[in-house]
Order: C-alpha cells, then sequence, then structure tokens
C-alpha cells in the first residue's frame, strides 16, 4: 500500500476511537446512560474513518454505517451483515442522545436507560474490533 499524508492520519484517529470508548465504559458505570450511547457512538464513528484512512481515503459524515459502507465498497468486498447491524445501532445515538427536542416530554438522560447504553456500547466494541483487525493484518502483511 503506497504511504500517505492521509493515511498516516489513521493511527491518531484510531487512538482517539480507543479514548472516546474508554469515555464511554466511564459513563456507562456512572450511568450517564444518553452520553455513554453517545460516546459508542463517536468511538466507533472516529474507528470508521480511521479505516478509511488506512486506505488512504478521506472520511467525512457522522453516519457509521455510511463509512464502513465507503470501505468495503472501496476495497470490492461484502460488507458484513453483523457489522452493519452495529453501525445501525449506534447511528440511532448520534441526535437524541444529546438533545431534549429528540424526545417527546422527556429528556435525553431520562429517556435512556442502562440495556440501551450497553447495546450501543457492545455494538462499538464490534466495529472498534473490526477496525483494529483489520489494521492488524495489514501491518503483518508489509512486515
Amino acid at each position: 500500500m503506497v504511504y500517505s499524508a492521509l493515511r498516516a492520519e489513521y493511527l491518531r484517529w484510531f487512538k482517539e476511537a480507543l479514548w472516546a470508548f474508554d469515555t464511554a465504559k466511564i459513563l456507562y458505570r456512572e450511568a450517564r446512560y444518553n452520553a455513554a450511547a453517545f460516546y459508542a457512538h463517536q468511538a466507533a464513528e472516529l474507528a470508521a474513518k480511521a479505516l478509511l484512512y488506512h486506505i488512504n481515503e478521506a472520511p467525512w459524515g457522522h453516519n457509521i454505517r455510511i463509512l464502513l459502507e465507503r470501505y468495503f465498497e472501496r476495497e470490492n468486498i461484502s460488507p458484513p451483515e453483523p457489522l452493519l447491524e452495529a453501525a445501525r445501532e449506534l447511528d440511532r445515538h448520534y441526535i437524541p442522545a444529546r438533545y431534549p427536542n429528540a424526545h417527546p416530554n422527556v429528556t435525553p438522560h431520562e429517556a435512556y436507560d442502562k440495556a440501551t447504553a450497553c447495546r450501543a456500547l457492545r455494538a462499538a466494541e464490534k466495529i472498534i474490533e473490526f477496525v483494529r483487525g483489520v489494521i492488524r493484518y495489514e501491518q503483518q502483511q508489509s512486515e
């Protein structure tokens, strides 16, 4: 794979994805379930963007499913459905986890519960582990 300035960015983005995922876990432990779900989304979004940088593609947007589909399209491989399911789970939280007007008569912290945040954390972990696997495989192939 050809080295470029874009590709050099992937590691910084992946490190930030791991940081955001740790933040999501802290928020979950503190019962800040809406914030945990949002940070789970952020972690997976950053990981998906790291994946695109890794293949020398400039990422744009916040929809994790679309970011992953761009990767799979570029690599000319079929996306695993469980990964897209995880992305769809997380994309549901990008706005509702933060904005009171996304829920009728309640605030986000009232609308989110432990089970919802747990699903978001599991989904983010699935995406992060997929990205970690791709990066490791590529690194092993270049050694």
